[in-house]
């Protein structure tokens, strides 16, 4: 049984001196809990190797496969990705001048009844400065690319050592997981009871949940920008609609927000091309996020993530908060973690009630009982 004094002193104290720590220790931290979310993903994979070789090479043979199929995810969309991405840049002029007969037209239209409105002539300068300075943006990506050097070269000194720690986890996780078992209170000896199982499950299902999400999200929305492009509605949806279906995929990778970014690009090609188009365009997206909302993510993380969307929301804050966009990456994970250990403590704990005392209250038992004689 946990006194009171505990769960009124320890357990406040335990919580501010754990944010502290996150915030004082920087990505030391954060390097930690990525590396144990990618040593708790591997660790099933390296299970089923272990079975016909030994943990070691085992672990190492996990390592390579991801790194295959991540290599070969890369080459297979990153050379149409960059053709697309490369048209787009290319095309930008004719969609200028494209949106500059729009207003045109619209001017017109204005002009013929009478309303004294100069759209046509604002339109295009303001259109005419987007175009310089989309091409002269090329003179500044020299400059450009030495902060993302070296920007790139921390992110990478820090991904190198996400990875080194989270095979020393992997090698050693019977040690840890042995640890674990003694520090946390011990279950009924069946997997279904066993913390570091308990987690691990949680975290797979989690990361598998969101992969899938994000496949079927991203391919929805690439197979909706060819079919407009098919039927004429938004003609460039057919050309760039695997650049599309990719970035809405991959933003919805990052909860709440990435649904919102996702439509810009196609939104922005229609916008640029036929407004009439990127009013299609937009009705699309909404319709598809009200199925994502209702039908897709229900059905996906109904055995996933199982946390309230407050939750959910206030842990992506702290993790932005704390580390940026990397530690909101990584605050639903741990907020899984989070959800798994709190329910194997209610389930194993006990906790000293809090019972209510006071001369006062003393006072009024006292009055009730010789009351009822």
């Amino acid at each position: 049984m946990v006194p009171r004094w505990v769960q009124l002193v320890l357990l406040p104290l335990a919580v501010v001196g754990f944010f502290e720590l996150a915030h004082a220790a920087g990505t030391v931290v954060l390097i930690l809990i990525a590396a144990s979310v990618i040593a708790l993903i591997l660790n099933p994979l390296a299970k089923i190797f272990e079975r016909f070789m030994p943990r070691g090479i085992a672990i190492l043979i996990s390592y390579v496969i991801v790194w295959l199929l991540f290599s070969a995810l890369v080459a297979l969309l990153s050379e149409p990705v960059a053709n697309e991405v490369t048209r787009v840049a290319h095309n930008f002029p004719s969609f200028v001048r494209r949106a500059n007969r729009e207003l045109v037209s619209i001017q017109h239209f204005l002009n013929h009844h009478h309303i004294h409105v100069q759209l046509a002539a604002q339109g295009q300068s303001a259109l005419q400065a987007v175009e310089k300075r989309v091409l002269r943006s090329s003179g500044s990506i020299v400059s450009f690319s030495r902060n993302v050097l070296s920007k790139a070269i921390s992110l990478g000194v820090d991904l190198i050592l996400t990875f080194v720690l989270s095979v020393y986890l992997l090698v050693y996780s019977r040690s840890i997981g042995q640890l674990v078992r003694r520090v946390m209170p011990p279950g009924d000896g069946t997997p279904s009871d066993d913390y570091p199982l308990l987690v691990q499950a949680a975290v797979s299902g989690y990361v598998r949940g969101q992969l899938w999400f994000s496949m079927i999200m991203g391919g929805s929305a690439g197979l909706l920008m060819e079919l407009m492009g098919l039927v004429g509605v938004f003609p460039d949806g057919s050309k760039y609609a695997l650049f599309f279906g990719l970035f809405y995929g991959l933003m919805e990778l990052i909860p709440y927000i990435g649904p919102i970014i996702g439509p810009i690009p196609p939104l922005f090609v229609a916008l640029v091309t036929d407004p009439i188009s990127a009013i299609w365009v937009l009705l699309v997206f909404v319709g598809l996020q009200q199925l994502e909302g209702h039908l897709v993510a229900p059905q996906v993380f109904r055995f996933s993530l199982r946390i309230n969307p407050i939750l959910v929301i206030l842990s992506l804050l702290i993790g932005y908060q704390l580390y940026g966009i990397a530690g909101a990456l990584v605050a639903l994970p741990v907020a899984t973690i989070t959800r798994q250990t709190i329910l194997y403590l209610r389930s194993h704990l006990v906790l000293e009630p809090w019972r209510r005392s006071g001369p006062l209250l003393e006072q009024n038992a006292a009055e009730g009982a010789e009351d009822q004689r």
